[in-house]
């Protein structure tokens, strides 16, 4: 707690306000809703107890009844975002509601671009992160495997879908920074390598590049990607 020494505690296990006083002006949906719109406008790095507070038209130090510590902020925020999951009934084909599963985590990802700095098992606990993990496993009842291997699926598919994000979000943030077109450091990039693969000392990127596999398909990459997970824990059974 501010001024204080940090204990440790799950925010969910606590009530909604500490301390005495008039009914609570604000629920932590308010806060957490509040902290998203920041992140989302500025990024993570925006998000502080003064800002979120600012926000709310509240002082600081009355920020802290409701939320004691900045990690406990991160958690209303991540549990909020996981909330946008759309929970379908299963359809019986683990495989096809897996992947809509880690489509839609892809797409949560880009509205929320600052999710993938803070995607933890650390953040687990939350109401929202309960009812997903348990929607998994409801989609997994087809695959005959142990619920620790299943818990394996949905931990590596969230890992992947999250770096693989993560890369497309530096990728483009990137891009945006140049002076000049992504295209133009594409080309300039490619000639670069062809002159370094065509002096003979990397006969295997030669033959790789031969192939002339075209420009990269990220979504198609995606898809891959998704279905040789997938096909990992098919192969098992």
């Amino acid at each position: 707690m501010a001024g204080g020494a940090a204990e440790p505690g799950v925010i969910w296990a606590r009530p909604e306000r500490t301390g005495r006083g008039p009914k609570p002006a604000f629920t932590r949906a308010d806060i957490a809703a509040a902290a998203v719109r920041i992140a989302d406008a500025e990024g993570l790095d925006a998000v502080s107890m003064r800002r979120v507070a600012g926000e709310l038209g509240c002082g600081t130090m009355s920020l802290y009844n409701y939320v004691p510590r900045k990690e406990d902020l991160y958690e209303l925020m991540v549990d909020m975002v996981s909330g946008e999951h759309e929970l379908r009934e299963p359809s019986e084909d683990w495989r096809a509601d897996m992947a809509r599963v880690a489509h839609q985590t892809r797409s949560l990802m880009h509205r929320h671009p600052w999710m993938t700095r803070l995607m933890s098992p650390v953040y687990g606990f939350s109401p929202n992160a309960l009812r997903y993990l348990e929607h998994c496993l409801a989609c997994l009842d087809p695959l005959e495997a142990p619920y620790g291997m299943k818990m394996q699926l949905i931990g590596m598919l969230n890992g992947c879908v999250t770096s693989y994000v993560a890369t497309e979000l530096a990728n483009a943030e990137r891009t945006r920074s140049l002076p000049w077109s992504a295209e133009q450091e594409n080309a300039v990039r490619i000639a670069y390598l062809g002159s370094q693969v065509a002096g003979g000392a990397y006969p295997r990127l030669a033959a790789a590049f031969a192939e002339d596999p075209g420009p990269i398909d990220l979504d198609g990459a995606f898809e891959l990607m998704l279905s040789r997970i997938l096909d990992a824990f098919e192969s098992r059974n």
